[in-house]
């Protein structure tokens, strides 16, 4: 443990945060895996070494503060934060919007990210050393129909890694941004409150990007020699040229 480099994983319950776990566990990395279903955090954790879990929602501040807070030793010298915790909710125009969707995605996708950002980048700050991987959405690049306050969050986090990288490089910490296109993950599942049946319509007729695409990206990036930093990944399948157009084959 004393010689491994620690990475802290937030949403690492399913999708590209579980994915990424994996692949940074098999790189030699000892893991603090964060999520609310602390079930499969256990699950996935059981019987392997050096993996620690917090169970906590990135929205709610105390929780986040007590939870890095209780880091120590080694744990505490978090070299890689990837934050993955995020979500989209519901899919109308804005005039029709459900407010507590709203709120739920500008609590998780931009607070969150930056309750978490703060506790770590003072770790980071302080050591002179780190590496905070932000994971946007081609949504951060463009607006696409309906997508309204989502969109509007993760250009948010685009916003917000750019200012994390210009304000923690004096100290030696790197800042990357991936933004990935249509990823089949629960993304869509969450989106539709549970409707599978609607969720899968999304991954219907083209080949589109998996966690594991993600998540080795994210393997490349904070692989790189230190003085080496990628700002920012846009990741698209093939299919999807752009945000708001996906080219499907026909049954």
């Amino acid at each position: 443990m004393d010689s491994k480099k620690v990475a802290l994983i937030t949403g690492a319950t399913s999708g590209i945060g579980k994915a990424t776990a994996e692949r940074l566990y098999n790189l030699g990395f000892a893991l603090i895996i964060t999520g609310r279903r602390e079930e499969r955090l256990k699950q996935w954790s059981e019987g392997k070494e050096d993996i620690l879990c917090l169970n906590f929602d990135v929205r709610n501040e105390e929780e986040v503060n007590a939870a890095i807070s209780s880091l120590n030793g080694k744990w505490k010298n978090i070299d890689v934060l990837v934050n993955n915790a995020g979500l989209a909710m519901g899919l109308s125009r804005f005039y029709d919007g459900d407010t507590s969707h709203w709120n739920t995605m500008l609590d998780t996708n931009v607070k969150g990210l930056l309750y978490v950002s703060k506790a770590v980048g003072q770790i980071m700050k302080e050591r002179q050393s780190g590496h905070i991987v932000n994971i946007g959405s081609i949504a951060g690049k463009e607006v696409y129909d309906s997508g309204n306050v989502y969109c509007a969050s993760k250009h948010a986090v685009d916003a917000l890694n750019k200012a994390m990288r210009y304000e923690l490089s004096e100290f030696g910490v790197r800042v990357t941004a991936i933004h990935p296109g249509a990823v089949e993950t629960e993304f869509s599942e969450v989106r539709f409150e549970g409707d599978k049946e609607k969720a899968d319509l999304v991954y219907k007729g083209f080949e589109n990007l998996v966690a594991d695409d993600i998540a080795d990206a994210i393997e490349y990036c904070v692989t790189r020699k230190s003085h080496v930093n990628i700002n920012d990944l846009v990741i698209m399948p093939q299919a999807q040229p752009v945000a708001s157009v996906i080219h499907r084959k026909k049954d």
